[in-house]
């Protein structure tokens, strides 16, 4: 999920972004396409079929909390557009139902918990323990199209069976309360992962989108990794910091993830994944799943921020105590420099870099819908991914590898990490000092 930055910040960052050099730096033309489209169009029809779309990262159960305060007994997840005219945005219709999901080739599917970033500790876990709640009531409502799953073997028998497999990942560590016994619980609720941080420092990491604190992760953090390791928990690195992600690889001993991150050498964004960090991926084994939100894959529309937070700058200076003046100037500014629109495309340039760093391998999908106003132009919703894998297959990707993009690396990093907890049965939990002070009654 991408949440706003302060105003101040947002600014700065982005007169720092808006270079004249970057500014200049035009979109490489896309490259001529190695097979036909008909051809292309089977090749992906025929690996969604094998191998259906395994999604890292959807945050459908924050749209639950945000429109119907999880007062779901009368909701239907069957058709979420009926009755807008739009999706995505204000007063849009959600980005997933069970019929998009099934037109997009979803067969499994990350379920976000997420809960917006809160120094208060304990009222995220309260949060998360609510949205773990509603997520599992959503599966219940609808048995005979999703399916709760725990393993890597219950989301292929899911899957066989013509159902969503449905697991629960958790988005930011302060969910927790920097507690391992805390964690260790909402491992027995269902959480199958757990991204370290959202788009704020924590007590224990740093993120990609705050000033570093830590250098990384601290020796806490670092137990942390161990810790899920030790109980078959994934360990997600996006949203992190390029030193939380390096300290976090030193630490694991079963394959990580990025359940929703692009590539930083195509598009210089802090939240996607520095070719220092692919070059290690194949040493560990995990996979980065490829994000749709437009502005972590398209440069042109990190460009565009930059200049949009620039002139309101200007213009809020121009217009000094003459807010409704800046404003109408913004408007006209807006009308004259639209917003640029990602493709298709863009989400396969990340996914053509990853495989030429870390190899075909390392390549999963996490498209973040339900958690942005939109996707890309041919992938506004989660029923776009047949014609990214047809574009892929333009691309010359075989069926095998295509395959292996859509569901098989990341049943493969789940098998990983669930033979690694087992061959630590026997080892007792990692126990850490309870700091917080307990009332004597």
């Amino acid at each position: 999920m991408q949440l706003s930055a302060a105003p101040l910040a947002a600014i700065a960052a982005a007169l720092m972004l808006a270079s004249p050099l970057a500014a200049q730096q035009a979109k490489a033309p896309p490259p001529p396409p190695l097979v036909d489209d008909a051809a292309a169009t089977a090749t992906a029809a025929a690996a969604l079929e094998a191998a259906p779309v395994f999604d890292g990262h959807n945050d459908a159960p924050g749209q639950l909390r945000s429109r119907f305060a999880n007062q779901i007994n009368a909701f239907d997840f069957t058709d979420t557009l009926e009755g807008h005219d739009h999706v995505g945005g204000e007063g849009g219709a959600m980005h997933t139902d069970l019929l998009r999901l099934r037109k997009g080739k979803v067969g499994a599917q990350f379920w976000s918990v997420y809960v917006p970033h809160n120094a208060n500790e304990a009222a995220a876990i309260q949060q998360t323990i609510e949205q773990i709640d509603v997520t599992k009531r959503l599966i219940a409502k609808n048995p005979d199209t999703m399916r709760f799953a725990l393993t890597a073997d219950q989301v292929e028998s899911a899957m066989r069976e013509g159902k969503v497999a449905s697991l629960l990942g958790m988005e930011g560590g302060y969910s927790i309360g920097s507690s391992l016994a805390v964690l260790r619980q909402f491992h027995a609720l269902g959480a199958r992962y757990m991204t370290l941080t959202h788009n704020s420092n924590i007590p224990w990491a740093d993120a990609a989108t705050d000033a570093p604190q830590h250098g990384g992760l601290t020796a806490f953090g670092m137990d942390v990794v161990r810790e899920m390791n030790r109980i078959g928990m994934l360990v997600d690195l996006s949203h992190v910091s390029e030193d939380t992600m390096m300290d976090a690889l030193d630490a694991a001993k079963a394959p990580v993830i990025f359940s929703h991150s692009g590539a930083r050498a195509v598009t210089p964004h802090p939240r996607n994944v520095p070719d220092s960090v692919l070059a290690r991926l194949p040493a560990n084994g995990g996979v980065v799943m490829v994000v749709a939100l437009p502005r972590f894959i398209d440069e042109d529309i990190r460009q565009w921020d930059a200049r949009r937070a620039g002139e309101l700058a200007r213009l809020r200076v121009v217009h000094l105590g003459n807010p409704d003046a800046a404003s109408a100037a913004m408007t006209t500014w807006l009308a004259a420099n639209p917003e640029p629109k990602a493709s298709i495309g863009d989400v396969a340039d990340h996914i053509m870099h990853i495989r030429a760093v870390a190899g075909i391998e390392h390549i999963g999908i996490g498209g973040d819908y339900d958690g942005m106003p939109i996707g890309p132009a041919g992938m506004e919703d989660v029923s776009g991914y047949p014609a990214l894998f047809t574009e892929l297959a333009r691309r010359g990707l075989s069926q095998a590898e295509l395959e292996l993009i859509a569901s098989r690396n990341i049943l493969r990093v789940m098998r990983a990490a669930e033979s690694y907890a087992a061959s630590l049965a026997g080892q007792p939990p990692i126990e850490t000092l309870i700091t917080s002070p307990v009332a004597a009654e």
